[in-house]
């Protein structure tokens, strides 16, 4: 039987502001789309909480036995700078500055988020498209909005008309906000602009002569609007229907609303049951800023260069200081705060280290199954980490006692608990133990500089058949070997 029969899972929906019962659209099966990056510089600290967070939910649905089925987006084209219509590419604009190909920015900025987020142990989404790899999709779904009546061409540009679509529908369901208010706060168009009104966002840019970035369509040469890239890719591979869509709170508003007005005006239906979204994160009470320099990369944690912290630390160390606060909370970086994190991972580590090491007796004095289903109920509550990270020290404070000989457990409880609390901090929080990580690579080394030792003795020898299987061998096992002036080095692939 599937373990999601038996958990009873609660959700946050940004889009009824409660907490909801999940009920996936198909039995067993999930489709989740975040949106990515806008790969025009290194991934910020911000980004990789958002993106944490929904590896860890998608990680929590793959432990209660769903099949899930992720799409992460890329965005390599068509994110304006200033987030509405007007501007510049961002993309473009990082590539004229360094003087670059637009996508050799997009290669090297997609490559820095791979290595940030496999660093952090993310697990990789089942899909990851790129906008520009979906053109095609986004000039037909613009050809039926513009079949409704609620899409309009205007010199070269195509356009949403908001006023047209909330005449049957509600723009503005998600944030909250009404449209009536929004077309009052703002100033009149100055005849100037393509719109109809203020409101109205691109679906299809007619690019101007120097833009870089351009594909022909019906209506011009040019590139799609930041929001139309989203609905294309979540519908291609999820459907016109599915359970969840997640990413930062400020996407919220335009960028998501914009996708349901999108979704709706294409498909005649409510495109997401389940909107989630993930809070900011502060630095030093403050706003993060590369203007203002209160701001730090996730990779100069690791390294230590950095202005902020005392010393570097760890990518499992950062990745339980950011699990530690609730994804929809505000989470505040600090020197202090991920010291004191350090703190509790080690002895949450220490404690797992001690576990092999427990002398099973015939009684078990802790509530095992209690506390069991207490870690459900945790992530059973719209995915509360910091509860079940209350759970898992209330087992440390356990084992240590099982250690001092004050508490008892059965051989077949020990199993169990030790099954549970590794799939929680290992499987469902995507921690590491990297004490265990280093004495096994401190192995690895040691094994295979042997093994080099006994190849360079076999050449000496002119036992060229044992040097060759050695070093056959080890490319079999993803270790190649490379001789060099200074001696033989390797590296694993």
């Amino acid at each position: 039987m599937p373990l999601y029969t038996t958990q009873h899972l609660k959700i946050y929906n940004s889009l009824s502001g409660e907490k909801e019962v999940f009920t996936p659209v198909h039995e067993g099966n999930i489709g989740m789309y975040v949106c990515g990056p806008t790969v025009y510089s290194n991934v910020h600290l911000g980004n990789v909480r958002t993106f944490m967070s929904f590896d860890v939910i998608f990680r929590y649905f793959l432990h209660l036995d769903y099949k899930v089925r992720y799409v992460r987006n890329i965005t390599d084209v068509g994110h304006i700078v200033d987030d509405v219509d007007e501007g510049e590419d961002k993309i473009a604009k990082k590539a004229r500055l360094e003087q670059l190909e637009p996508m050799e920015v997009v290669q090297r900025y997609t490559v820095d988020f791979h290595e940030i987020l496999k660093a952090f142990n993310f697990l990789p989404p089942s899909i990851e498209p790129t906008a520009t790899g979906h053109i095609i999709e986004q000039i037909e779904i613009i050809k039926k909005i513009i079949a409704t009546g609620i899409g309009y061409e205007s010199n070269g540009s195509v356009y949403f008309d908001v006023k047209k679509y909330n005449e049957t529908k509600k723009y503005g369901i998600l944030s909250g906000r009404n449209l009536e208010d929004m077309l009052t706060n703002t100033r009149d168009l100055d005849g100037q602009s393509d719109k109809k009104n203020p409101q109205d966002f691109a679906l299809w840019k007619k690019a101007e002569p120097q833009h870089i970035m351009r594909w022909p369509s019906p209506w011009s040469d040019g590139f799609p609007g930041w929001h139309l890239e989203c609905t294309a890719m979540s519908t291609k591979y999820l459907g016109n229907h599915f359970d969840i869509h997640g990413g930062g709170l400020d996407l919220k508003f335009p960028h998501h609303e914009c996708e349901i007005a999108q979704n709706e005006a294409c498909t005649g239906q409510t495109p997401v049951n389940y909107w989630m979204h993930a809070n900011m994160l502060t630095l030093n009470g403050k706003k993060m800023a590369k203007s203002t320099g209160n701001n730090i990369l996730p990779g100069e944690i690791l390294s230590g260069k950095n202005s902020i912290l005392s010393k570097p630390f760890s990518a499992s160390v950062t990745r339980f200081f950011m699990l530690q606060a609730h994804y929809r909370s505000v989470l505040d970086f600090s020197d202090d705060a991920i010291v004191a994190a350090e703190k509790g991972y080690k002895r949450l580590m220490e404690a797992l280290a001690t576990l092999p090491t427990i002398s099973p007796t015939t009684v078990t004095s802790f509530p095992l199954a209690e506390w069991k289903q207490a870690c459900y109920d945790a992530m059973n509550d719209d995915f509360n980490s910091p509860i079940l990270i209350a759970q898992l020290f209330d087992a440390v404070r356990y084992i240590n006692l099982l250690n001092e000989g004050k508490e008892t457990i059965t051989a077949d409880d020990l199993a169990d608990f030790t099954k549970t609390i590794h799939a929680f901090v290992f499987d469902v929080l995507g921690l590491k133990d990297e004490k265990a990580s280093d004495a096994t690579t401190d192995k690895l080394e040691g094994m295979v500089d042997m093994l080099i030792g006994m190849r360079n003795q076999a050449r000496s020898d002119k036992n060229f058949a044992l040097s060759d299987q050695i070093r056959d061998q080890l490319i079999g096992l993803g270790i190649q070997l490379k001789d060099g002036k200074e001696g033989t080095t390797f590296s694993v692939n």
